[in-house]
Parts: structure tokens; C-alpha cells; sequence
């Protein structure tokens, strides 16, 4: 059994955001306004044998099965933080979230195609007393989420720190977070297209107006989840080597007094919000360099977490 103190060299795989408590508070009330009202808008609709409202409410049933995949993920991420089984942290749990919540608007963009085509070519009665009823419920029900979210962002974003260097702070976003966020946006969104155009077909007998917004939505809705698709997607994959701290790496280890020092292998790759881990290999005439020194002189960019550090000696190459 050693007897070392090993304190130095370990340390945390715990990389989350310091704010996911509040995103995770923010999401989860998000989450409880939603599935209330669906189920209020399912049974409302039932009882008084409206399909616009029963519509509306299974609509929303969508809505809320993604926020209830966002507030999982945080549960998750937080119960197994300090898991050994999970390399490096849990972080990438809220991020398959997200991805997943991208793929769910994709298919809420090809329902609201498919029905909008659908009413264009068969054309059917609408009773806008009603629809209009719903649609501004869902509305004023969506921009409360959204100022509850609006919120937790806010919050995350308030816990930035800044940095002991000269570079600036690079900014992450909770892609958790902003899944759950889009999905709220995008109700809201259909909402007032159908206002619009349950308003337009009320007063010019405009029937047309009501798909054609559902076109409009579609498509916007498709481009937000394309959006999240690349972002979450990035992350999941770690292409990562594009990003300005790869770039901050190299100018450290250009700044080392040891002579001859070049970095041979580096892959970089994010394990937090603004989190990042590196493993390197560095080729150097000086014997005196140790794995310890590169880390310390890197700790500047306080990003980077995680280091891994290989030293290989030139002892055959011709001095710098």
C-alpha cells in the first residue's frame, strides 16, 4: 500500500458548469407548467369535444417529453459527478440530451410539413373562437417558461470567471439548457404564427393562411434544431482542434525556456461547459524538462483541467 501523498497529482473529474443547479431548477419548473397545461388542454378538449384544443394539448405532450429529457440528463449528470466509471465526468450526458432534443424538433418540423401540406390540399372547417382560445393560452403559457429559462441562462452566465491572462475568456453555453430553451421558443413561435393566421382566416376568410404559417414555423423550426444538431454534435464527436485554446497550447509550449521544445501530438478535446482536457507529446533537447513544468506553465489557462503530459528526449537530433 503507498504511502505518498498523492493530493498533488490527483484530483476532480467533476467538469459541469456552476450553473447547472440553477438550469436544472429552471427546467424542471419549465417542465411542470408544460405537462399541467398539456394535460389540462387534453382533458378540456375531450369534455368539450374540441380537436383544436385536444390537438394543441398532444402537441404539446412533445414539448414536455424534451424538457423531461433535459431535467433527466441534469439528474443524471449530478447523481453519477463523481462516478469513476465515467472517464471524464458526466458532462457529456446533458449534451446527448441535447442532441436528442434536436432530433425531437426535426420531427415536430416534418409533422407540422406534413399536416400543413395535408390542409392545403384538403382544406377543413376551423373553428377560430376556439383555436384562437388556444393558441393564446399557449403563448402566454410559453413566454413564462421562456422568462424562467431566460433566466437560468442568465444565471449561467453570471458565474463566468476571468481568466489571470491576457486572452480572453472563451464562453460556452449550456447546450442542455438551450435544447430546452428552443423547444419553448418553438411552441411559442407556433403560437403566434397561428394567431396570425387563425386572426387572418377570422376576419378575411383567408382558410389558406393557417398551413402556410405552418410552413413558415417548419422551416424555422428545422433551421433552430440544425443549429443545435452541430453544436451538440461537435461536442459528442470532440472535434474540438479548431477551438482558440489548441491555438494557446502551442504559443505555452513556444514559451518554454527549455531550447528545441516542439509539440509533436496534441489532442484536445471539452469535458465541461468551459472545460477542457489535452494530451500532449513534446519532443525537447532539455533533460531538464519534467511533465510538471509544462503543466504548471499551462495552468494559466485556466480552461484546461486536464493535462497529460509526454516528454521524449532528442538525444540524437543536432542542437536548436
Amino acid at each position: 500500500m503507498s504511502t505518498h501523498d498523492l493530493s498533488r497529482w490527483a484530483h476532480d473529474h467533476d467538469y459541469g458548469n456552476p450553473g447547472n443547479a440553477a438550469a436544472e431548477r429552471g427546467t424542471r419548473q419549465v417542465l411542470w407548467i408544460t405537462t399541467s397545461t398539456m394535460l389540462l388542454e387534453i382533458v378540456a378538449g375531450w369534455w368539450f369535444n374540441s380537436m383544436a384544443v385536444l390537438a394543441d394539448g398532444w402537441h404539446m405532450s412533445s414539448h414536455a417529453l424534451a424538457i423531461g429529457l433535459s431535467v433527466f440528463a441534469y439528474g443524471a449528470a449530478r447523481k453519477y459527478a463523481h462516478d469513476p466509471r465515467f472517464a471524464f465526468g458526466t458532462w457529456k450526458i446533458e449534451i446527448l440530451a441535447g442532441y436528442t432534443s434536436a432530433l425531437g424538433l426535426l420531427g415536430v418540423a416534418a409533422a407540422m410539413v406534413f399536416g400543413s401540406i395535408e390542409r392545403l390540399v384538403s382544406p377543413q372547417p376551423i373553428a377560430y373562437a376556439e383555436a384562437l382560445t388556444v393558441a393564446v393560452i399557449g403563448l402566454a403559457v410559453n413566454l413564462i417558461c421562456a422568462l424562467i429559462l431566460g433566466k437560468a441562462h442568465g444565471h449561467e452566465h453570471g458565474h463566468g470567471h476571468e481568466h489571470s491572462h491576457h486572452h480572453a475568456h472563451h464562453s460556452h453555453e449550456d447546450l442542455n439548457l438551450k435544447a430546452a430553451y428552443i423547444h419553448v421558443l418553438t411552441d411559442a413561435l407556433t403560437s403566434v404564427l397561428a394567431i396570425a393566421a387563425l386572426a387572418g382566416g377570422w376576419l378575411w376568410d383567408w382558410a389558406w393562411l393557417d398551413p402556410a404559417m405552418g410552413l413558415v414555423g417548419a422551416v424555422l423550426i428545422a433551421l433552430w434544431s440544425k443549429n443545435l444538431l452541430l453544436q451538440t454534435g461537435r461536442v459528442l464527436l470532440d472535434r474540438e482542434m479548431d477551438h482558440p485554446v489548441v491555438a494557446e497550447i502551442h504559443e505555452v509550449i513556444g514559451a518554454l525556456p527549455a531550447d528545441g521544445t516542439e509539440v509533436t501530438d496534441l489532442h484536445v478535446w471539452r469535458v465541461g461547459g468551459g472545460a477542457y482536457a489535452c494530451a500532449l507529446s513534446l519532443l525537447t533537447h532539455d533533460a531538464a524538462l519534467t511533465p510538471l513544468a509544462v503543466r504548471e506553465a499551462l495552468a494559466v489557462h485556466e480552461e484546461l483541467v486536464h493535462i497529460t503530459v509526454e516528454i521524449h528526449r532528442c538525444d540524437t537530433c543536432p542542437q536548436a
